[in-house]
């Protein structure tokens, strides 16, 4: 890379953040477009009680450019943003921060890294689908879903986070003691931690509720197959990888940081080699 005391640097923000893949992926797609000089994109474990001294630092640095946002930091950002966007304010959270004319603005693309994947093997109209989780990716997912007119639940364990969620979005709520009835669904969305270390050993749901034919979709990226998906597919259950979120929810990324179209398949490339497929 060819960096400088002007480079704009990009940093991804979460707790954990150490597995993530996104400053592989973004500073490949930098070299691909030559703009390598230009930006730089890394990664910082940060607290939510730090959050805001992150923000202030934003602030105050020149060439401090760009925030992104994973977990836990996706709601708690919004209260010191200048500017969200629209749908990111319909959402209630925010994974894209951009700093434009000295303003702090936030944008959400999850809802992409969610929705384009789907729409390459099904239509989502009238599909029932049941999102695991009530965070912020969870948010994103719901309203995505929601644009597309599915029909859709929302089952976490804390049943009044559900319901909390529900309301503002205008879905339904499946109670975590019903498990029985996610047979009934068409899709399977886990918006939660579960699966990644070190609740790799476990899943967000009963499996043995699983069956033919339907379409489990984890967002948890690593490992790769989190033993929800290896669940799904020993239940012949169509399967996509937390992979692809991270690429469309990167790519609409790639493009409000830069303003030059994404080499897509650069990026995909770098993912797959990071997690062997």
């Amino acid at each position: 890379m060819r960096l400088s005391a002007k480079s704009k640097f990009i940093i991804i923000v979460g707790d954990p953040v150490s597995h993530s893949l996104s400053p592989a992926m973004h500073n490949a797609a930098y070299e691909k477009l030559g703009i390598d000089d230009q930006f730089v994109y890394l990664g910082a474990n940060v607290k939510v009680v730090n959050l805001k001294e992150v923000v202030l630092a934003m602030r105050v640095m020149d060439n401090f450019y760009g925030l992104t946002c994973t977990i836990p930091h996706k709601v708690e950002i919004l209260k010191y943003l200048d500017w969200v966007d629209e749908k990111a304010k319909k959402i209630g959270a925010v994974n894209t921060v951009v700093k434009k004319n000295g303003l702090l603005c936030g944008y959400n693309t999850d809802l992409l890294g969610v929705v384009i994947p789907l729409e390459k093997i099904t239509y989502l109209k009238g599909k029932k689908v049941l999102v695991l989780g009530a965070g912020g990716a969870a948010r994103a997912i719901v309203y995505g879903l929601k644009n597309k007119k599915a029909l859709v639940y929302i089952l976490n364990r804390t049943l009044e986070k559900a319901e909390k969620l529900a309301k503002e979005f205008d879905v339904k709520v499946l109670n975590y003691k019903d498990q029985k009835k996610i047979s009934d669904f068409d899709i399977i969305i886990n918006a939660t931690s579960v699966g990644m270390e070190p609740f790799s050993n476990i899943t967000p749901i009963d499996p043995s509720f699983l069956r033919k034919n339907q379409i489990v979709f984890d967002i948890v990226y690593t490992p790769k197959e989190t033993k929800l998906l290896k669940e799904a597919k020993k239940k012949k259950a169509k399967v996509i990888y937390g992979f692809e979120m991270l690429l469309y929810q990167g790519v609409a990324q790639f493009e409000i940081y830069t303003g030059k179209k994404a080499p897509v398949e650069v990026m995909r490339k770098v993912l797959e080699e990071k997690l062997k497929i």
